[in-house]
């Protein structure tokens, strides 16, 4: 089905709005990609924060201009899937290599991050980063580690001590 020109410029309005917000990009060649599998990919998209879109290339060369995906415009070529991530970094990336698995179909041609543009084998980089809980469970691992190694201290002195504590309340008691 052919879209006339306002259904047009509400895709690329659409597709630039994700743009502007998204964290990164990832576009795929899908072609040979069943509908069972996509219709599973758009759900777990929906459920990860993935926008998933196919559309053609030139709408999306022009929702991604003044964008950070601007570096992407003369590499889309083919029937192309995208795949922004909107709520962490690597959502698109995971689920791109997850659905690859499983279809040898699915093929990923670009990743584009922070204004750079990567080749596809950077799909597994952009997988590897953690969640957001991930990130926020190893930064408390990390600011909690220097309160630990001075507990551990004072237990290791006060052990030393052999019997300080006994010490600290009898003097207590003599007050």
């Amino acid at each position: 089905m052919a879209l006339n020109l306002s259904q047009k410029q509400e895709v690329v309005a659409e597709l630039a709005d994700v743009a502007a917000k998204a964290h990164s990009l990832i576009a795929a060649e899908y072609a040979g990609t069943t509908v069972s599998q996509m219709t599973a990919m758009r759900k777990k998209a929906r459920e990860t924060g993935v926008y998933l879109k196919v559309v053609k290339n030139t709408l999306a060369a022009r929702a991604v201009e003044g964008t950070e995906y601007e570096v992407v415009k003369d590499k889309l070529v083919g029937p192309l899937l995208y795949a922004f991530s909107t709520e962490e970094p690597g959502a698109a990336g995971r689920l791109i290599k997850e659905f690859a698995k499983g279809n040898d179909k699915l093929q990923p041609r670009l990743v584009a991050l922070n204004g750079q543009l990567y080749p596809a084998s950077h799909v597994d980089v952009l997988a590897s980063l953690p969640t957001r809980e991930q990130a926020l469970a190893m930064l408390a691992s990390v600011l909690s580690e220097p309160a630990r190694m001075f507990a551990r201290a004072v237990k290791a002195v006060a052990d030393k001590q052999g019997g300080g504590e006994e010490a600290v309340a009898e003097a207590a008691a003599e007050a």
